[in-house]
């Protein structure tokens, strides 16, 4: 409470909580302690930030202040929800423009994807599958985002780009980055009604956890639409009764 009262970030006094917890557990394996003095009951919040969601505008503003050549890179990131390396190591051959999926299978200058998770097929609409061919079309190149040169970009081209490009959007942070991107995406699926299952798949998280570790507050809230159905079932059941009773008389 103390280091909260003086300034410190909840994610540093969380730190130093952790760190501190280590040093007693060592401390009970040397016998020096009975017990060790710091548990999850006493652990402070890591006060982890909300994820900044950009509005639609916001992106599409973005998409047009980045270099032509780059603008795939943003329909990625914002439609498709592929990370900065994703998005650079995607090729022509990993998407099917036909039946509309792509498949995710390295990052960067050809580094496999780490889990099978990160290579799950992500469908995607006409309407993008046509952006997407239309962009192939005119940069040519292996790859989706090129550097204007028929070659595959960089990670840090992109984020160079998106540096420059944000100071030309209204309301965006100044440390607004392309991976904030997929937090559009998933406020977008969320405000869909979209359950957190479909949102975990889309997003290829490992686990549900993760996704609502991030997300929970974009849902509505549960109390709420849990009084809502109990009422309307209460409102549906006296309907009945006074549509009987005015039967009867």
């Amino acid at each position: 409470m103390e280091l909260k009262a003086d300034g410190l970030a909840p994610s540093y006094v969380y730190a130093l909580h952790n760190r501190l917890s280590q040093v007693m557990s060592d401390a009970v394996h040397d016998g020096i302690l009975v017990r060790n003095p710091c548990s999850r009951r006493t652990s402070p919040g890591a006060g982890k930030p909300r994820p900044f969601v950009a509005t639609t505008a916001q992106v599409w503003a973005l998409h047009d202040a980045v270099p032509a050549h780059l603008r795939p890179a943003v329909l990625l990131g914002a439609f498709v929800g592929l990370r900065t390396a994703e998005a650079v190591g995607l090729r022509v051959a990993d998407v099917d423009f036909m039946r509309g999926v792509i498949r995710p299978v390295q990052q960067g200058p050809g580094e496999e994807l780490k889990t099978e998770t990160s290579r799950t097929p992500l469908p995607i609409p006409h309407e993008l599958a046509l952006e997407l061919s239309a962009a192939v079309a005119e940069w040519g190149g292996d790859f989706l985002v090129t550097d204007g040169l028929r070659r595959q970009t960089s990670t840090w081209a992109i984020e160079r780009a998106i540096r420059s490009a944000r100071r030309k959007v209204a309301g965006l942070p100044e440390d607004f980055r392309f991976h904030d991107l997929r937090h559009y995406l998933a406020s977008l699926l969320i405000a869909s009604g979209l359950d957190v299952k479909v949102v975990q798949h889309r997003l290829r998280h490992g686990s549900a956890k993760t996704t609502l570790d991030t997300y929970g507050h974009l849902w509505p809230d549960s109390n709420e639409s849990a009084r809502a159905a109990v009422g309307a079932v209460l409102a549906a059941r006296a309907d009945s009764l006074r549509t009987t009773a005015a039967d009867q008389h």
